[in-house]
Parts: structure tokens; C-alpha cells; sequence
């Protein structure tokens, strides 16, 4: 690895791990693989990451702050609770076609082997995606876009396990069913 600015190399050994996520074969990522392909040793990563662990951590810390800065936007541009709701889950099927490793992760795939706190950090990001849809949900309610008697925690769940399935269908098929097909169609049916 080229020398490089502080910061740059951690990001270059994620953005490494990302690609190597992108495999659509779901090999157990090593650190000694990593470290291969980035053609510096084990020892070089641990400089930079306490533990593989703290690695996949900082996977997780930018997909949280990509899209919970996204649906942020999303809800204070968009007026409309239920366009607020198509947008989130067009941005989150979006999401996982520009970054297949990541889906991996967000699917918990790529963490099986690894530290259980991160696939717990996953769960909790699922529920705060959960609470955001649900409270999108409430501002339709409130907007009679919806009908005023909607279970709006049952429909915030329906439509968390869609993304996530289709998330899931997406890597499982070796990153070629992609998670937009019929989406606009299925978006109709679940809002």
C-alpha cells in the first residue's frame, strides 16, 4: 500500500473489505486475505483496526450515517408521508445495487462467524429504519393519505421485511435479481 494520509488507509482497507463482500460467492472474509490484497501484512491492518471486528464497525458506522443522512433528506424535503415511505424504500433497494458488499452486511451474511454485537448493531438499524417508516406512516395517517384506522406498526414492519427481503434475494442470487425489479408495482401493494 502506497504511503498515504492518516484516515486513507483505514478507508482504503474498508473499502477493500466492501469489494471483497462483493464476491458473490460468500467466502469467509480472513485477515489474511484482506491483507493480501491489499499486498501488506496482517500486522499493517491491526495499526489501523484493533480487531476484524472493529473492521466491519466501520462498515456499519457508514452505512448508518449514508442512510439515516438520505432519509433524513428524504423527510424534510418530502411532504407527503406516503411519498415519504416510496422514497425510503426506493432509496434503500437503490442502496444495496450501488453497494453489494454492503448488502451483505445489511443482510447479516457477511457477519456469521463474527462478533455478535454486529449483527445486533444491524438488528438495531433495522428497528430505527422500522420507527422512520412507521413514523412516515403516522404522518399519512394524519394527512387522510391512508385510512385513519391503519396499523401503521404492522405496515412499518411489512414493509422493513420487504426491503430486507429483497435485500436478501439480491445477494443470494449472486447480485443479479435486483432488488428494483417490480418495485414500483410491489411499493403500490404494500402502501
Amino acid at each position: 500500500m502506497p504511503a498515504a494520509k492518516p484516515g486513507e488507509r483505514r478507508l482504503q482497507i474498508l473499502q477493500t473489505l466492501a469489494e471483497m463482500l462483493q464476491q458473490p460467492i460468500g467466502e469467509k472474509i480472513t485477515t489474511a486475505a484482506l491483507a493480501k490484497r491489499l499486498d501488506v501484512s496482517e500486522a499493517a491492518l491491526y495499526r489501523h483496526f484493533a480487531s476484524k471486528a472493529q473492521m466491519f464497525e466501520g462498515l456499519i458506522e457508514f452505512i448508518e450515517q449514508t442512510l439515516f443522512g438520505l432519509v433524513n433528506k428524504i423527510t424534510s424535503e418530502e411532504t407527503s408521508g406516503s411519498r415519504q415511505v416510496d422514497a425510503i424504500v426506493s432509496m434503500l433497494l437503490g442502496f444495496a445495487v450501488k453497494n453489494q458488499g454492503m448488502t451483505r452486511v445489511l443482510i447479516g451474511d457477511a457477519l456469521v462467524n463474527e462478533d455478535e454485537r454486529l449483527q445486533a448493531r444491524i438488528n438495531q438499524l433495522h428497528d430505527r429504519l422500522e420507527s422512520q417508516v412507521r413514523q412516515s406512516l403516522r404522518f399519512a395517517v394524519t394527512q387522510n393519505e391512508i385510512p385513519q384506522d391503519a396499523d401503521t406498526a404492522a405496515k412499518a414492519n411489512l414493509v422493513i421485511c420487504y426491503v430486507v427481503g429483497r435485500w436478501h434475494q439480491y445477494a443470494k442470487s449472486g447480485f443479479k435479481r435486483s432488488p428494483l425489479e417490480f418495485a414500483d408495482a410491489q411499493a403500490k401493494l404494500l402502501i
